[in-house]
């Protein structure tokens, strides 16, 4: 059975898209800790980051950054936090998250509720 990533990738499931290329994915948590909370996912499903393959791990830390480089330069923070957890979902990805301090990337902190025209707003300024 595909990962709920996997479903979103192949557009069975809505996402608000902030870049995608012929292995990559990236689009708005809808769980958010900050306003541009972005999901980095490779295309291919394997549960584990380090169980990818070099050059996959390797794109997706790249395609990643650019993201982050984004990220910054439209939503005031700091730095963009890089964050690898992936227990709640047997899916490989990275979560880039806006921060000022280190308490901004707490996961247990209660998460932001923005509409759909305020996510729609966000994945527009920060899309590749």
């Amino acid at each position: 059975m595909a990962t709920i990533f996997s479903r979103i990738i192949a557009g069975e499931i809505p996402s608000y898209k902030v870049a995608e290329d012929e292995k990559y994915y990236a689009f708005l948590d809808i769980n958010p800790l900050a306003k541009g909370h972005t999901l980095v996912v490779p295309k291919v499903e394997e549960d584990y980051i380090f169980d990818l393959d070099d050059e996959t791990l390797s794109g997706l830390i790249l395609f990643a950054k650019k993201i982050a480089h984004k990220i910054k330069g439209q939503i005031e923070c700091k730095k963009v936090a890089m964050v690898v957890l992936g227990l709640e979902v047997p899916h490989a990805h990275i979560h880039l998250i806006p921060m000022n301090s280190e308490k901004d990337v707490d996961f247990s902190a209660e998460k932001l509720k923005l509409t759909p025209d305020e996510f729609a707003k966000i994945a527009a300024e920060i899309a590749l």
